[in-house]
């Protein structure tokens, strides 16, 4: 066992958030359903929506069996709204494959639309309590501190990173669910990228980058996360046109919802092509059915 594990389980023990998705009563379904809500998305805009999306389809069948159109428009602003069409292509395969339950092993998790290894990995971990490395953005920078000295990991997991993930883990099954979520929360609420509070971590005395002076990054230039005037707004202000309506938009509604032209029109083809959009006329728009 690491001389990591203790410190960081029972801090975790004591400061763990209440969240809807984690502990006994959450369902494997409610899990999924966060772990599509919460990529790239903070946990405090995730938790309405999630309510609401549970209330509305309490099980995979109840959105598989909805319109994908209703999917997009439940989505709301949670931004990236393919998501909601991954999510409603993946309710649909756990129903048609599984029996309407969410499976519990890896393969069958990864083997669904829209998952990847971190997802599946997540979903098999902390509904299921099984055994896997989860490698998010949270965890990777704990890590990177903790154990590589430096202050932020690489853009994308290497294969170091993942040994090094794997050799943490501790190895049994249910230790191990609980460090993956304990290393997330760690990451989520004390070591944080912006203002770490060194002072409150549980491994504060053991982490290299801190016993390094804190060195700042000196890695190839960190990508902002820029919004104003970009395509993700002008598709975002199109949908919210389209989800407001009851029925089809005009194509003069859609302009009024950006007015320069050319990007206009680039950000609608992209979402048609997206299957976000659909024509339903020469001039019109509307959802998916």
């Amino acid at each position: 066992m690491s001389d990591l594990h203790a410190p960081v389980l029972d801090w975790y023990a004591e400061h763990r958030r209440d969240l809807p998705w984690r502990g006994a009563g959450a369902s494997p379904w409610s899990v999924m359903v966060s772990e599509f809500m919460l990529q790239q998305t903070p946990v405090a805009r995730v938790l309405a929506p999630h309510a609401a999306w549970l209330a509305r389809w309490p099980t995979p069948a109840d959105l598989a069996a909805a319109p994908t159109g209703e999917a997009v428009r439940m989505w709301g602003r949670l931004g990236y709204p393919r998501r909601a069409l991954r999510l409603h292509a993946a309710a649909t395969a756990v129903v048609e494959r599984h029996g309407g339950e969410v499976p519990d092993a890896y393969a069958d998790l990864l083997a669904l639309p829209g998952v990847g290894d971190y997802t599946a990995s997540a979903i098999a971990s902390f509904a299921f309590g099984r055994r896997h490395v989860v490698l998010d953005t949270n965890v990777r920078r704990v890590f990177a501190r903790a154990v590589g000295g430096v202050e932020f990991p690489t853009t994308a997991p290497t294969k170091a990173e993942r040994e090094l993930a794997t050799e943490l883990l501790p190895p049994d099954d249910a230790t191990a669910a609980t460090w993956a979520v304990a290393t997330m929360e760690l990451g989520a609420l004390v070591c944080t990228a912006r203002s770490p509070e060194c002072g409150a971590c549980p491994i504060a005395d053991r982490c290299a980058w801190l016993r390094a002076g804190r060195p700042a990054y000196d890695g190839p230039p960190r990508r902002g996360q820029a919004w104003q005037g970009t395509d993700r707004q002008c598709r975002g202000r199109i949908m919210a046109v389209l989800r407001d309506a009851e029925g089809p938009v005009h194509a003069a509604d859609v302009v009024a919802a950006w007015p320069e032209s050319t990007q206009r029109e680039r950000c609608l083809e992209s979402l048609v092509a997206d299957g976000l959009v659909a024509r339903v006329g020469d001039e019109s728009y509307a959802l998916p059915s």
